[in-house]
């Protein structure tokens, strides 16, 4: 009896050891590495001497940038800049590309006329095909042509390690690893580029952390359509210097949103699928250097830009083509679409949402640019994807359609966290070798999407909002 109380009584210190030593790990290691590089410190400071005294403005802006209490502020107002010059530079460009491609596409029309083709492969080839890719190229190329080089100037001044400094200590707390901060924010650019920088991190189980999660932040394909949101129902629809700052600012919100989203999943993933220990990490900071501005944008538009571009038109063009032909076949009085969006009305609503605005999220997993032009081909009972000449023809469209708050905001939250496109889950099958995290990375997002959605529009009826 005295035996087995003792090793009762072994097995408590045991467990009661291990729970404090998870929880003085961190700062034990902290202290470590605190102590190992003040040595290192002293040490050179006793050897090296200065002719002249230097003023050392990497550590005055870093005691700045990585402030607990200016560093945030300033990693949010960095961004907003960042997505206010994006969004600004992007809509000359968005015209002109637009207004090339559609011209060239009465061209081709005539061209198919002149030899006589049948419609349905003028439709296929033209309407359905052709306007897709010109939809990706017109509004995908100018901002991620803008958003990448400052992205990667960023990257080359030597800003970025600095966020991972920053977050390094929430991604721990959530069991994830820091570099899953830089993971993220290559995200913002596209979710594949985000998920191919997750080798970054060594441990296999953090590194499918960040895989999985990595989804949260909005990528170049989802920014297109909830600025548009954002500028009809909090700016009006008019394009203004005002109504950009409100939309960038909106944006903004809704990464803080899905940051705060990445770091809730991670900790529930490395509590149940993806159990383990944090790994750590010294996070050397570079020096501030002069950025190789032509380099750095070449670079850029070679490696990131037109690699993103060519993915994303592979799996554009037989989407384009899938959604005139379901466009086109009817049953009965409704076409294949009509047809299906009815079917998906009920759960539409319950989450906010119509039968609509879910098929043309379904029909957008190629591409999450082709999402808006199904849903106004949708609406408009149309054969082929259409283009507006304004956001206030396409703010009456949507008001047409019973459109309030409540959907232009759960329209971003869901455009927000649902599943990846097809880019991206092909990205993650290749990276991780397997079907079932495939799955996973596709199912995860929409069931947190769903949740979200059907949280904010039953808490809206309830409380008589809308």
């Amino acid at each position: 009896m005295t035996q087995v109380t003792q090793i009762t009584d072994l097995n408590e210190v045991v467990r009661k050891a291990a729970e404090y030593r998870e929880t003085q790990d961190e700062s034990v290691r902290d202290r470590i590495v605190s102590n190992i590089y003040n040595e290192a410190e002293t040490l050179a400071s006793s050897v090296v001497s200065h002719l002249e005294r230097r003023v050392d403005w990497d550590r005055k802006i870093d005691n700045i940038v990585t402030s607990r209490i200016l560093g945030y502020p300033l990693m949010l107002a960095l961004l907003g800049a960042v997505f206010w010059v994006t969004l600004s530079g992007a809509n000359v460009p968005t015209d002109m590309l637009a207004n090339f491609f559609f011209g060239l596409e009465e061209h081709l029309s005539a061209l198919f006329f002149q030899f006589g083709a049948p419609d349905w492969l003028h439709g296929l080839v033209v309407l359905g095909t052709y306007r897709a890719l010109a939809w990706v190229v017109s509004v995908m190329l100018p901002p991620m042509a803008i958003f990448f080089p400052i992205f990667t100037l960023l990257e080359d001044l030597g800003y970025l390690p600095r966020v991972a400094f920053n977050l390094d200590r929430a991604f721990k707390r959530v069991g994830a690893h820091g570099k899953q901060a830089l993971t993220m924010s290559m995200g913002f650019g596209c979710n594949a580029a985000g998920v191919i920088a997750a080798r970054i991190i060594d441990s296999p189980r953090e590194r499918m952390i960040a895989i999985l999660t990595n989804n949260f932040v909005p990528c170049n394909g989802r920014f297109p359509a909830i600025i548009a949101i954002s500028m009809i129902f909090l700016a009006g629809g008019v394009i203004s210097v005002y109504g950009t700052i409100l939309a960038a600012a909106m944006v903004v919100a809704l990464i803080l949103i899905g940051i705060s989203v990445t770091l809730l999943v991670s900790w529930l993933l490395s509590k149940t699928l993806l159990r383990g220990e944090p790994s750590t990490f010294t996070l050397e900071l570079p020096p501030y250097r002069k950025p190789q501005i032509i380099p750095v944008i070449v670079r850029s538009l070679f490696d990131r830009t037109l690699f993103v571009l060519t993915r994303a038109v592979i799996v554009a063009a037989p989407a384009g083509a899938l959604t005139w032909i379901f466009a086109n076949i009817y049953i009965g009085d409704l076409s294949v679409i009509g047809y299906v969006a009815g079917w998906l009305d009920p759960f539409a609503r319950a989450i906010g949402l119509d039968g609509i605005i879910v098929l043309a999220f379904i029909l957008g997993l190629p591409a999450n640019e082709i999402v808006v032009p199904i849903m106004v081909m949708s609406y408009l009972a149309a054969g082929s994807m259409l283009e507006f000449d304004s956001l206030l023809a396409f703010r009456q469209l949507l008001l047409s359609q019973n459109w309030t708050m409540l959907t232009a905001l759960n329209f971003m939250i869901f455009s927000l966290l649902h599943f990846p496109c097809g880019t991206t889950l092909l990205t993650i099958r290749k990276e991780t070798g397997s079907l079932k995290w495939t799955v996973l990375a596709a199912t995860i997002p929409t069931i947190v999407a769903v949740l979200v959605c059907f949280i904010i529009a039953q808490g809206a009826r309830l409380t008589g909002l809308v």
